[in-house]
């Protein structure tokens, strides 16, 4: 049987790891370095801990400032070895007990344990997150056409920060997460090992404005994921709504696919709102097919 702890800002990280590192390497999710703190979307909030026989045997966060919209966001993680003993859905009832009305739980990958979870806590599906991939080697992608007056070029750390975040702000004021996004945070992202300005595209208007960017990211390989390949991802294609139209997003996503293409990651991947349908027609011209499906349930 397990047992849960108190719910704390202060979570002993190494239990926390030894979680979340098992299920990387069950489920190729989520990504933690084997040292240094844990990823972004665990930071701060609220942290618990289920144990069977004393081991860590699953653990649970909650963002309780929110998503852009209010919802209170949770990431719920069963150790491999204690799945199917009642670890997640006790877990899973005290995140009910606990959050605020309105709250969400992200399901990676769609399981059906984290379907039969929901529906037992009389949870729907509120949203759904696509994760797209492409075949980078042999993919037709043409060199980027920009419109006169506009420019790429890479970003520099210490110089840049306020400008994507400012364009970044006026590009995703509808999304959940990515529109919430700060200078502090930015700034932590560059600190990470993955991070290379190299990859991270810029678009700039003939006032030397950033009116756009296309931020890449390259994942290590991970056993059972991607075929244990490092794989290149399209992060984040962000453009300001006042210079929208005329092809610059398309533009910015292909200098980053060829940018990938280049440093010779085989595959590509992106993530994608599952009713974006104009952004699902883009991807799609450019080779991407389905892959995976992240669900977030909630009342």
């Amino acid at each position: 049987m397990s047992k849960l702890s108190d719910w704390t800002a202060e979570p002993v990280v190494a239990d926390v790891r030894e979680v979340l590192r098992a299920a990387e390497a069950e489920d190729g999710r989520p990504e933690v370095d084997a040292t240094g703190p844990l990823p972004r979307e665990f930071s701060g909030g609220l942290h618990l801990l289920a144990r069977r026989d004393g081991n860590p045997a699953g653990y649970l966060h909650l963002d309780v400032e929110g998503d852009s919209h209010g919802h209170q966001v949770a990431e719920l993680v069963v150790h491999p070895a204690h799945r199917r003993h009642g670890v997640g859905i006790a877990l899973a009832r005290a995140l009910t007990e606990r959050a605020a009305e309105g709250f969400r739980v992200w399901a990676h990958g769609d399981h059906p344990g984290a379907a039969a979870i929901a529906a037992k806590l009389g949870l729907g599906r509120s949203r759904e997150l696509l994760v797209l991939r492409v075949a980078a080697e042999h993919a037709d992608w043409a060199e980027p056409a920009l419109r006169e007056g506009l420019r790429l070029r890479t970003f520099v750390p210490g110089q840049d920060e306020e400008a994507v975040i400012a364009v970044n702000a006026r590009a995703f004021d509808w999304h959940p997460e990515q529109g919430a996004l700060t200078v502090d945070e930015l700034r932590a992202e560059e600190r990470q090992a993955w991070f290379d300005p190299a990859g991270f595209f810029l678009a700039e208007d003939d006032r030397q404005q950033v009116v756009g960017f296309h931020w890449t990211k390259v994942h290590d390989a991970v056993p059972g994921r991607f075929g244990g390949d490092p794989v290149g991802e399209v992060y984040v294609v962000g453009v300001d709504p006042a210079t929208q139209g005329g092809g610059l997003g398309k533009a910015l996503t292909l200098a980053g696919l060829r940018y990938l293409r280049a440093r010779g990651l085989p595959q590509v991947i992106l993530y994608v709102e599952g009713d974006n349908a104009p952004a699902l027609a883009v991807y799609e011209k450019l080779g991407f097919t389905r892959f995976e499906t992240d669900v977030q349930y909630g009342r």
